[in-house]
């Protein structure tokens, strides 16, 4: 069986001949490039996650209401004894007893295979969520909070990342109403429990497939899309398929206006505004954005805006590319559709740089990218992945394996559940989801957390491992870098964040502030295309040769093409974001996506569509997208400045993780990217127009 664990043979039959190729592996690297062992079905089952409760979906009634037994006592602490850091433990406490049903649930209302499972889950999520909205307008629970901080004397005492954990529970009271009268406070809450059912109406909608019937399409493209009976499903925008009649096809009907689901994002966005305005605020963007680096909507847009005209020409010019690239391959038509985008973008960085994906797939096994992975982390930071095998009952797919993130000094930090490979219902997109949070419990031991990193790749074969092309790798560096920032976090508490935040906000990964959450993964991806760190782990699956030095050379070149016009659609979602967010329109929601795809896009409206109902990160990044595009900025600096030179230096590594990583969300953003150690002081958006221009001059320098 150890010998099974280190090596990957792959047996290569044609007609005529036989020949043997063994490739050496790690524990790590073939655990992936192999197909995951039984569990023991003789075994006890533990419960999803090693959750015991959780063995049957009626467990999530049972963890439910421990939690909120819990959270009585809790609060009863919080109310009856004198203010000090006791008080902002016990909400810290009573965040994380939530946190662990709630972030849970999160991911299996989703994930799970098991509709029961995922009902169970479904309904725990909106019980929590129903509770910490009154619990963010309990007076007397406010009223422990104030009067430490009110205490100048305690106050005084408490260390920063206690004092700034009081101010964030503050702040949360106060944006949730709770300098109201009680007739608007049960306003509110009434509001943020009917947010919840709209919430998961509109993320459920946007994850369901479109049906048509099958004579509608032209039978020589039928068998591109998913057949049910007389019907043809679409659950996706096949934008990579070389067909255009397949992509135009998959476009027009995957985004066809659902009426309902047109109905469930303006009753949201009219309940959000409404509770922006109730609390105090002129709309639900003015709510969001206040305490982010951005502070305004105003600065935003005046960013977004700024961008776009900074991006025109290079903008231009990568259409043009596309369009000259969609006449040589003789399209149909020679006018450029949003359908195009991905696949001509492509299809111009192959053409100038010879790039055929499926050359490099072989040398991009899963195993290898995360021996690539494994290596990386271990120069940089002295982290390691130790593969274990799952318990009976822990994982809701045998495919799913589970990783130990251990440091050569500090030991164990915590958990990855790699759930990678595609099956029937499983959301087609690549996320993260925490489980558990990391913090200091009152024993003295720290709480390990506990992340899944869900991607959609083809499993293994008897004969053949998961080859990924440079698309699936870069995603899988990217989202690893969501789960290292979750693992590498060391803090007191449960990483700062509010109450009524923790809900339905896994994308926020560790809790931190939105304008930072993005920067681990996005740095993962210089990185990921950086020839010095591929050529040490791409390598041909079966023969274990590496990668030629001028296919790395012409992959990472490559990634400069077409960025001004993958960038710019960024800038249309976050444009997108803001409108909806912003002081109410009066126009539906279709009409004024309408108008921001012709400001900040270029390509044209397609009738009958409605991109927005596809738009999942409305719920979770509610007038905060444009952060994707500020924590591109802070990667760039990053990378820049510390890396670039010489990406396996542990000096730095050590350096990224302690001024960064390691503060989770208890450390302001702004100080952590204006520390002397990083020299990152150049960013900052504030009232003038300056950092704007210093921002932009960082989409250019990579």
């Amino acid at each position: 069986m150890m010998l099974a664990c280190q090596r990957f043979v792959s047996v290569v039959r044609n007609s005529r001949t036989l020949s043997r190729h063994v490739t050496t592996w790690s524990p790590v690297g073939a655990a992936f490039n192999a197909q995951q062992r039984k569990v023991d079905l003789f075994q006890k089952n533990v419960g999803l996650f090693g959750v015991p409760a959780l063995s049957t979906p009626a467990g999530f009634e049972v963890a439910q209401q421990r939690a909120l037994r819990e959270t009585e006592q809790l609060v009863e602490i919080a109310c009856n004894n004198p203010p000090g850091a006791l008080t902002v433990e016990t909400f810290d406490q009573l965040s994380d007893s939530l946190c662990k049903v709630a972030d849970l649930a999160d991911f299996v209302k989703v994930g799970h295979p098991d509709p029961a499972f995922r009902d169970a889950a479904e309904k725990a999520c909106i019980n929590i969520g129903t509770v910490v909205e009154r619990l963010n307008t309990n007076v007397e629970l406010c009223r422990s909070l104030k009067n430490l901080l009110d205490n100048k004397e305690v106050l005084d005492s408490l260390d920063p990342d206690t004092r700034r954990v009081a101010e964030l529970f503050m702040f949360d009271f106060e944006i949730s109403g709770i300098h109201l009268d009680e007739s608007k406070v049960r306003k509110a809450v009434s509001l943020n429990v009917n947010l919840l059912d709209l919430n998961n109406e509109f993320l459920n909608g946007t994850h369901l497939p479109n049906r048509i019937e099958k004579t509608a399409l032209p039978e020589h493209i039928r068998h591109c899309f998913s057949i049910d009976g007389n019907s043809i499903q679409i659950g996706g925008l096949h934008a990579d398929s070389p067909d255009e009649l397949v992509r135009e096809a998959a476009y027009k009907i995957f985004l066809f206006p659902n009426s309902s689901l047109l109905l469930c994002l303006d009753d949201l966005l009219t309940c959000r505004n409404e509770l922006a305005k109730l609390v105090g605020y002129e709309s639900f963007a003015h709510r969001a954005l206040n305490g982010t680096m951005a502070k305004t909507p105003e600065t935003v847009m005046k960013f977004l805006e700024l961008l776009t005209d900074k991006l025109s020409d290079r903008t231009a010019k990568d259409f043009n590319l596309m369009r000259d690239m969609k006449m040589k391959m003789n399209s149909r038509s020679t006018v450029l559709m949003p359908w195009d985008h991905s696949y001509f973008s492509s299809a111009v960085r192959a053409e100038r740089y010879k790039i055929d994906p499926s050359l490099y797939s072989p040398y991009f096994s899963l195993g290898a990218c995360m021996e690539g992975l494994n290596m990386l982390f271990s120069q940089l930071l002295g982290v390691s992945f130790r593969n274990e095998q799952p318990m009976a009952g822990e994982v809701w797919s045998e495919e799913v394996r589970k990783l130990a993130v251990v440091h050569e000094t500090e030991g164990l930090l915590g958990y990855i559940y790699c759930d990678f490979f595609r099956r029937p219902d499983k959301p087609h997109q690549d996320c993260h989801f925490t489980i558990q949070g990391g913090r200091l419990k009152k024993d003295g031991e720290y709480q390990h957390p506990v992340v899944v990193l869900m991607l959609s790749l083809p499993p293994p074969t008897r004969s053949t491992p998961t080859l990924l092309n440079p698309g699936m790798m870069e995603n899988l560096f990217h989202e690893m870098g969501h789960a290292m920032h979750s693992m590498l976090g060391r803090t007191r508490y449960q990483h700062g964040f509010p109450l009524s935040l923790i809900i339905a906000l896994h994308m926020l990964r560790t809790r931190c502030s939105t304008d930072f959450a993005e920067v681990p993964s996005i740095l993962m991806e210089f990185f990921a295309t950086d020839y010095r760190v591929v050529n040490q782990f791409a390598r041909h699956y079966q023969t274990g040769q590496p990668l030629p030095k001028s296919m790395v050379s012409r992959l990472c070149e490559s990634k400069r093409i077409c960025g001004a016009a993958d960038t710019q659609l960024q800038v249309f979602y976050a444009a997108l974001d803001q409108v909806y967010h912003g002081k109410p329109q009066n126009r539906s929601t279709t009409d004024i996506l309408k108008k921001i795809q012709e400001k900040f896009y270029g390509l044209p409206y397609v009738p009958n569509t409605a991109w927005q109902l596809r738009f999942s990160h409305l719920i979770g990044y509610g007038a905060k997208y444009y952060s994707y595009l500020m924590s591109r900025a802070i990667a760039s600096m990053v990378w820049r400045q510390c890396f670039q030179k010489d990406p396996f230096n542990r000096d730095m590594g050590e350096r990224y993780r302690r001024e960064m990583l390691a503060h989770g969300g208890s450390k302001e953003p702004m100080l952590m990217v204006q520390g002397k150690e990083l020299t990152l002081s150049l960013f900052f958006l504030a009232t003038t127009f300056l950092p704007f221009f210093r921002v932009l001059a960082l989409f250019f320098s990579y």
